[in-house]
């Protein structure tokens, strides 16, 4: 179902209407920051299957923005992204992550600690996102968010698959 302009009045749970879009907003300009950290990351990872991680899900990531501008598009809104704060201070603390050991398993360890923290914002902002989008019946949105909360949790579990068998123990 789209909920346009038009079938506002109707829109069950119309309150959380603001909250979804300044919520979408925040989450779209997050995934456009995380870009930049993704590539740092994987150029740190000295565990090659580290690096194949982050290269993967940086491709994950730009596939999700454009499922964002889905969403957008869903409710009739042009996708506009903010500053994400959190999601600045996330990839300040990685950077400092980074900058605080040497390369090595002990670094990849510390990468991975940083990128699931990360991990674990974005599935709880897309968890949120979801719970509005089915409260407010916009059905596409909906799915398209859906869609991006099981990536990021299939992400989450990859990188402790990764620190588990081979990163953790090396360290």
């Amino acid at each position: 179902m789209k909920n346009t302009k038009q079938s506002m009045e109707q829109m069950p749970n119309m309150h959380l209407h603001e909250l979804f879009v300044d919520e979408l907003r925040d989450i779209l300009g997050a995934e456009k920051q995380l870009l930049k950290g993704l590539k740092k990351m994987a150029s740190k990872a000295t565990n090659p299957m580290l690096r194949e991680a982050f290269e993967n899900h940086y491709a994950q990531t730009e596939g999700q923005i454009d499922r964002l501008k889905q969403a957008f598009e869903s409710i009739g809104m042009t996708a506009r992204g903010k500053k994400c704060k959190a999601m600045e201070g996330l990839l300040e603390e990685g950077e400092e992550i980074m900058e605080s050991f040497e390369a090595g398993p002990l670094l990849d360890a510390a990468i991975i600690s940083a990128a699931q923290k990360i991990e674990h914002y974005e599935i709880a902002s897309y968890g949120c996102l979801v719970t509005y989008a089915k409260l407010m019946e916009h059905t596409e949105a909906e799915e398209l968010l859906a869609a991006t909360l099981a990536e990021e949790k299939e992400t989450d579990v990859r990188l402790t698959d990764i620190a588990m068998s081979e990163v953790n123990t090396a360290a």
